[in-house]
């Protein structure tokens, strides 16, 4: 598959500048463009070529980019708190909305990046045109819980933090921090979407792998119950955390697929 065209941006919030990145397939471009929401470690480096491989196989461009914090992206200036996932509809994707004059869009989030993927869907239901989240948590679970403190005790051991930093730079410590301290506070024990997912109206691809270490199959399927528009729900037999990685190939298939259907087309035109 031929690798898409790249153009690289800077971004300006008011607490400073997003490192932002746009994929354009090489044959025609059309429908409304994909804006990918990283995880709670995650870059525009860490999706690796997807978004390229995403560009061709739609026929759309891709657009991605660091939060404040993250990769390539200004520091964050304050800790997280237990508004973040739902702040960010307003914050970050509204920046980059505004700077790249985005009027539809489908927006695709992976893990916590899913979960503001529903706040920018919920936040603007007149220029989401899809949905698509991808491991994404609703809700506090158990086994999330779990999982991120099993991550907690092998972060501690000697160099894994400069794993991070290979993404992060000096914001290592900081991006850790905020996964894991966010998630784990006693306030934040009883935060979920389901406000959020009621103010969904466009077609919903909830993706969730049958292993996924952070969160069981009882996400997507809130997901899709509680969207008020078209839901389509696949769980990936095998799959861990990161399908877009692990079956890179089957989720391209099933994006492609999905997105042109008639509605999410008819969608793209209004």
């Amino acid at each position: 598959m031929s690798l898409a065209t790249t153009e690289t941006y800077s971004i300006p919030t008011g607490s400073g500048r997003l490192h932002a990145q746009r994929w354009r397939p090489t044959q025609s471009e059309s429908g409304a463009p994909i804006v990918l929401l990283h995880d709670s470690l995650g870059c525009v480096a860490l999706w690796r070529d997807f978004p390229s491989r995403l560009a061709q196989a739609t026929g759309r461009s891709v657009i991605a980019y660091d939060r404040l914090g993250f990769g390539r992206s200004d520091p964050h200036p304050a800790r997280l708190d237990k508004t973040f996932v739902h702040a960010e509809a307003r914050q970050g994707f509204a920046a980059l909305r505004e700077a790249l004059a985005l009027e539809r869009f489908v927006v695709f989030g992976h893990s916590v990046g899913g979960g503001m993927a529903v706040g920018c869907a919920a936040a603007y239901p007149d220029d989401c045109v899809a949905l698509i989240t991808e491991s994404a948590q609703a809700f506090v679970e158990d086994r999330t819980v779990a999982g991120i403190q099993a991550a907690r005790a092998t972060f501690a051991e000697p160099g894994q933090l400069e794993r991070l930093s290979k993404y992060h730079g000096d914001k290592a410590a900081w991006v850790l921090s905020a996964w894991i301290d966010t998630w784990l506070a006693d306030d934040f024990a009883h935060w979920s979407l389901d406000d959020h997912l009621r103010q969904v109206r466009c077609p919903v691809l909830a993706l969730h792998g049958e292993l996924d270490e952070y969160g069981s199959h009882r996400h997507p399927e809130r997901i899709a119950a509680l969207s008020t528009g078209p839901a389509t729900l696949r769980l990936l037999p095998g799959c861990g955390h990161v399908p877009h990685k692990e079956r890179e190939a089957q989720v391209l298939a099933m994006v492609e697929r999905w997105l042109g259907d008639g509605y999410v087309l008819a969608d793209d035109a209004a």
